[in-house]
């Protein structure tokens, strides 16, 4: 091999190599088609909230897991129960403290195919200051160009200090919270 034909291989390769990052860069939220919940329990009946602002960074192929990353960050001031008493309380201190920890963050370590659409992210989830490696089970699917990826993830509250001093009593706030998403992206590779 010459040395114009090893340059064009290279030149080749870097091409690939930038059009492959250039497609996974593509990959953008939906905002208005996600969207981000919890069920929280206070003395046994269910209170649902969800979060208005979240965004996600994913460069995501199928085909190479090892080389895929995401991340997503939620703005816990966005938290809401429905009720003005309630959502005054979530920013102070004792829940979210959100003028020290204005954000929680997702990021991914390891991406674990399962078939038929599903994987199990593995990652660190950050709230409140405290980091917890975690695995999300998530399921793929594909309508046209948008692909929504979905999960639920159970946490334990007080492993991430949200409900602290009279509200780590779980016989009035339980500790259990789970986690449901819808992320719709564009820009994924056909599954």
């Amino acid at each position: 091999m010459n040395l114009t034909s090893s340059l064009s291989c290279a030149a080749l390769g870097l091409a690939l190599a930038f059009g492959a990052q250039s497609a996974l860069a593509q990959q953008q939220l939906v905002p208005a088609q996600s969207e981000v919940q919890f069920t929280a329990r206070q003395m046994g009946v269910p209170l649902d909230g969800h979060f208005k602002k979240f965004s996600a960074q994913v460069a995501f192929d199928p085909a190479r897991l090892a080389t895929s990353k995401i991340a997503f960050t939620v703005d816990t001031g966005s938290a809401t129960l429905g009720s003005r008493e309630t959502d005054a309380e979530l920013p102070k201190p004792t829940w979210f403290n959100v003028p020290k920890f204005p954000q929680a963050q997702f990021e991914s370590t390891a991406i674990k195919a399962l078939g038929g659409g599903k994987f199990e992210v593995a990652g660190k989830l950050t709230i409140k200051g405290t980091a917890q490696n975690v695995t999300v089970p998530v399921a793929l699917a594909q309508n046209g160009a948008t692909t929504t990826a979905t999960g639920t993830l159970p946490l334990k509250r007080l492993a991430f200090k949200i409900g602290e001093n009279e509200w780590a009593d779980t016989s009035m706030v339980a500790d259990d919270v789970t986690v449901k998403f819808k992320l719709a992206l564009t820009g994924v590779g056909k599954l």
